[in-house]
């Protein structure tokens, strides 16, 4: 069943798909770097998928079998039954800063605002599977830390790229027909139509540094901005200002559609909580470049960097084959302090097996970097599945 798991998930990466035709990209714009006709690329590499036969199967498939690769966990990742009645009540006017830990890469994030609280939600996959058949593919090892039916209303939903670990079908349409109506979903350009297919209209696409600001009233509209518009020091500091940013990685979920969509991670700046999540990305200088860009809402008198950055640990073995489109934990550390972050949580592991560490092994060897790179534990940390964490909230200097 892992040989299973790994040809499905190799094979729905598109892998296969050297040869194939993409049709033309309907966003192209020849002035942004990262377009292509056909579709996308990343900033710093020109990434191109593997070849299914000599790197997926020859090169990484059949020598993991024979080396037994992943190892079995020492012990199963930490799970802890989740607090419903703070994650419920933390709502409104008093609402507190706070992050739940559901699996993988999906997390709650309470963010309270200058007028009420947002219940934000990234990459929501609640699946047992993350594939596009309930057969076969990476299967869940844990149950979500907070269940779909438990969740508070969300208000906003970021996707980060179309991957199957991170866009999950039955979970956007159950969070489209939650009580209350929809929350707003916020994806990269090309996702909105694949929504629209599913009857998920409530929906802005960015571009890289395409931002939207979140309306102060339910019935107001949300604005978007283009191309970084609204990051001066001058933006209106109560309102809440998502950003697209760039990642290094890349995007398929068929056998014909590789870099067809974009794929990023958020920066959300709200008056109370900065909050970042990357996305699954290779370690590149987009982090330093977010960072700089940012640079004008970010001053010690504004209150610093990210208050919580939320960066992936897991996923990252054999390198030869991850490291342009994974960071392993000693990278993920290094862009914890290339974003001036003040503390990041350690994502995208514990849930799905889908590389060559085994499941336990991401946080080991986040300590291992923490140490190394002089990073205090409190500062980059892990959670157990269903953990939240309280935070302070943001304070800007008189």
């Amino acid at each position: 069943m892992t040989r299973l798991r790994h040809v499905a998930a190799a094979l729905c990466a598109g892998g296969l798909l050297a040869a194939c035709s993409t049709p033309p990209n309907p966003y192209y714009d020849a002035s942004r770097r990262h377009h292509r006709p056909d579709g996308f690329q990343d900033n710093y590499v020109e990434f191109k998928p593997k070849n299914f036969f000599t790197d997926v199967l020859l090169g990484w498939q059949i020598p993991s079998w024979f080396k037994g690769l992943p190892p079995a966990p020492e012990a199963p990742p930490p799970v802890v039954a989740p607090d419903l009645a703070f994650i419920v009540s933390n709502t409104g006017a008093q609402a507190r800063p706070a992050a739940t830990f559901i699996g993988h890469a999906t997390v709650l994030v309470q963010v309270p605002t200058a007028n009420g609280s947002l219940n934000v939600l990234t990459d929501p996959v609640f699946g047992e599977r993350a594939s596009p058949v309930s057969f076969v593919g990476p299967k869940r090892f844990q149950p979500p830390g907070v269940a779909l039916k438990d969740l508070p209303r969300i208000d906003l939903v970021l996707i980060s790229h179309n991957h199957y670990d991170h866009l999950d079908e039955a979970s956007v349409k159950a969070l489209n027909a939650q009580a209350g109506g929809p929350p707003l979903f916020v994806v990269p350009l090309g996702i909105k139509p694949w929504l629209a297919e599913r009857g998920v209209t409530n929906a802005v696409e960015l571009d890289w540094w395409d931002s939207v600001t979140l309306p102060a009233t339910p019935s107001a509209q949300a604005l978007v901005q283009r191309n970084g518009a609204g990051i001066d020091a001058g933006a209106n500091s109560d309102a809440v200002q998502v950003f697209l940013t760039p990642a290094q990685h890349w995007s398929a979920r068929g056998l014909g559609d590789r870099m067809k969509t974009l794929w990023g991670g958020f920066a959300l700046l709200s008056p109370k909580l900065h909050v970042f999540y990357s996305g699954d990305t290779g370690y590149s200088k987009d982090f330093a470049d977010i960072q700089a860009r940012l640079a004008p809402r970010q001053a010690d008198a504004q209150g610093g960097g990210f208050d919580l950055a939320l960066l992936p640990v897991g996923a990252y073995e054999p390198r030869w084959f991850m490291k342009d489109q994974h960071v392993n934990p000693d990278e993920s550390v290094r862009i914890h302090r290339e974003l001036h972050a003040r503390r990041s949580l350690g994502v995208h592991w514990g849930t799905f097996s889908l590389t060559d560490e085994a499941l336990d092994q991401p946080p080991k060897d986040l300590a291992a970097a923490r140490k190394a790179q002089g990073v205090a534990d409190d500062a980059f940390f892990t959670l157990a599945i269903g953990e939240t964490r309280k935070l302070p909230a943001r304070q800007a200097t008189p």
